[in-house]
């Protein structure tokens, strides 16, 4: 099973970005599909985008296209999510997830992903 960590949360303030890195180590499949997820207190969890390292094909979910980049760099097996034009609402637990296979249809409800990180925290400021 992948393990993967999370890191590059924090504060920041309204119209701000951040970048999300999530390091991926025991990888013994040669592609996966790896997704960023979020959580916020009181709500379910939100799928955000998704890449499959095979055919370098990012997915994004309608709410984040254009405003969140996913990427991937296979040599150092580390999943970005550059966050541009964050605001209030974006405020949740960050979580990276995989699953050795391709990105399914419905791979925004994270029910494919078998291993998923500890997540890393992201508040944005009014």
């Amino acid at each position: 099973q992948a393990r993967l960590v999370e890191s590059g949360g924090g504060s920041v303030q309204a119209g701000g970005s951040l970048r999300l890195s999530c390091a991926a180590s025991g990888l013994i499949y040669s592609s996966y599909c790896m997704g960023w997820f979020r959580q916020a207190p009181g709500k379910e969890r939100e799928g955000l985008a998704a890449f499959y390292t095979g055919s370098r094909s990012p997915y994004y979910v309608a709410s984040v296209k254009g405003r969140f980049t996913i990427s991937h760099d296979n040599a150092k097996k580390t999943l970005y999510l550059q966050m541009n034009s964050l605001t209030p609402e974006d405020t949740a637990m960050y979580y990276c997830a995989a699953d050795p296979d391709i990105c399914g249809r419905r791979w925004y409800l994270g029910t494919e992903f078998g291993s998923w990180g500890q997540g890393t925290q992201v508040t944005v400021s009014s």
